[in-house]
């Protein structure tokens, strides 16, 4: 009995790295595996098999695809392993699709100044997966809290498109020009939950002027929060100001907290029956 999927989950619950667990629910004639069989699916990596071939490469594609989604709710698919799979078992068989960690949110920091200093710690306590992001070094504190990736790049506007879809974004760099670059580039992903700009009504006015000019539309620019934070919060100390901006955050992601996403009735009852 393999056993690597167990390992797995436990290395990546722990670096709280998003996947896909793979179960075979049911077996229909001649199968490469049982069920029972599991495996588990990163972005980049592959734990454990359910008997290979195009079955397992198409679970894989649809594991994946999954991922970059961001979905959260498992689901069943069905596969007759015939000609369209390459396969000459002749059988059937039906694949679980289980969601891992997707509830872990995934934000990038930038700027190491004083108010992200004061943030850190506070995001490290949340559900949050978190880079944060600098060209300076030297602004870095000694301890970096667990869960919080420190990235040190020249041209941090590059990190940009490191971030999976859904993810948050926080801008409170030393340098206009940068905030204005990073601006541009996450507004042009355009699949972010969250984008926060610190600063005040005044260079929000500045940067929608320049935005514009540059071709975004208005709503891309309705996209961009800024001045960021509860506004009911009207400190300027980096505590106050880390606490306001971390409570907006905490609002968002919380915004369907007690809404239940109902699935379809019969989807509901086949994975209920079959996961138990």
């Amino acid at each position: 009995m393999n056993t690597e999927w167990i390992k797995a989950l436990t290395s990546l619950e722990a670096d709280g790295t998003p996947a896909v667990m793979i179960t075979v629910v049911d077996e229909r004639g001649s199968t490469p595996r049982n069920a029972g069989a599991k495996m588990v699916i990163s972005q980049d990596r592959q734990f454990d098999t359910i008997g290979g071939g195009h079955l397992e490469y198409k679970a894989i594609k649809i594991a994946r695809q999954m991922l970059e989604e961001g979905e959260s709710q498992p689901r069943l698919e069905r596969f007759s392993l015939g000609a369209s799979l390459g396969q000459c078992c002749g059988g059937a068989t039906t694949l679980l699709f289980e969601p891992l960690g997707t509830s872990t949110i995934q934000i990038a920091l930038f700027g190491a100044g004083h108010v992200a200093r004061a943030i850190i710690p506070i995001l490290a306590s949340l559900p949050c997966k978190v880079r944060w992001i600098d060209s300076r070094e030297a602004e870095f504190p000694e301890h970096i809290p667990d869960g919080v990736t420190k990235v040190v790049n020249e041209y941090p506007v590059d990190e940009v498109d490191e971030l999976p879809a859904n993810s948050y974004f926080i801008v409170m760099t030393h340098n206009h020009q940068l905030d204005q670059e990073l601006t541009e580039a996450i507004l042009k992903r355009n699949d972010f939950t969250y984008y926060g700009l610190i600063g005040s009504n005044t260079k929000r006015k500045k940067f929608e002027h320049r935005l514009k000019a540059k071709g975004f539309n208005e709503e891309q620019i309705e996209r961009m929060t800024c001045p960021m934070g509860i506004p009911e919060v009207k400190g300027k100390l980096p505590a106050e100001i880390a606490v306001s901006v971390a409570g907006e955050v905490i609002a968002h992601y919380n915004a369907n907290f007690g809404q239940a996403t109902q699935s379809p009735p019969e989807e509901t009852t086949i994975v209920e029956r079959l996961a138990v």
